[in-house]
């Protein structure tokens, strides 16, 4: 009786496909773990030049909600990065020669990871980016500039961005120095929606915001999904608020929530952990 049987370099080369199948599988996956929040970065950054856009095209009311949504996008792209554990994988070594003091500035502005030894350039740089462009270049435009006093205003707008994200490091475990960028384009995108862009209330408003963003007062990591319930809340009222932009408490709400934040931020915004169930 003859028995026959397939050979044995079918089943080695059937194995190693599986396994090779396997491996790409566990690949992909890590690669988008590893970049869920540079992908909300990314998202971030797209929806401050889609705002230039709009505000050069003279679709001032499109770029402000825009820059809303850019705000949420920030928001969220630390608490993913956190909750997933993980860190850009495209950057450099936290060592590397390239990455000078004012740089560790970004870094710890960035917040995404636990500890600066967990970090990478790679996804701060990234982050900066999207924010010095959706709430520094984006946020200042909706000023719209006419003569030099007006551009005058809008450039130390984007400095006083930029200088926040770069320079200012507090030194402390979850807090800012100076008010976070995102929030002052909050309140300066809401206002212009609420006041239908009149410029004397729109300077006023930039003028106050540069005061905060280079003052010297400390603001805590507000980290908005991870903390209690109700601030989950409030950041679903924000996607709500987005979803339905023709109501006119959508904006009136983005900027209570704004100036909640600047005005109250250690009583209502320090961060707490959720309560162990």
């Amino acid at each position: 009786m003859w028995v026959v049987s397939p050979p044995s370099g079918l089943f080695q080369y059937t194995k190693k496909l599986f396994l090779r199948e396997q491996a790409g599988r566990a690949q992909a996956g890590e690669f988008l773990r590893r970049n869920a929040a540079n992908a909300l970065s990314m998202a971030n950054l797209v929806m401050g030049l889609s705002s230039v856009l709009c505000s050069l095209n003279g679709q001032s009311h499109c770029a402000c909600w825009l820059v809303l949504t850019g705000f949420l996008l920030d928001l969220a792209d630390g608490a993913v990065a956190r909750r997933l554990d993980a860190c850009s994988a495209l950057g450099e070594s936290p060592t590397s020669p390239l990455l000078g003091l004012s740089h560790l500035g970004c870094l710890c502005s960035w917040g995404a990871c636990s500890g600066l030894s967990s970090l990478t350039p790679a996804g701060a740089k990234l982050d900066d980016f999207a924010d010095f462009t959706s709430f520094g270049l984006a946020t200042a435009l909706l000023l719209q500039a006419q003569g030099l006093p007006d551009g005058l205003l809008a450039i130390v707008y984007v400095l006083a961005v930029f200088t926040r994200l770069c320079f200012f490091s507090s030194g402390l475990p979850f807090m800012y120095r100076g008010l976070p960028c995102p929030y002052g384009a909050a309140v300066l995108a809401s206002t212009c929606i609420l006041t239908g862009g009149n410029r004397v209330m729109m300077r006023v408003v930039a003028m106050v915001m540069v005061l905060f963003m280079v003052d010297q007062g400390f603001y805590p990591h507000d980290k908005v999904l991870e903390s209690q319930a109700w601030k989950k809340l409030v950041y679903t009222g924000g996607v709500l608020a987005l979803l339905l932009p023709a109501l006119p408490t959508a904006a009136l709400y983005y900027l209570a929530w704004s100036l909640s934040y600047i005005f109250f931020p250690t009583v209502l915004w320090s961060y707490k952990a959720p309560a162990l169930q």
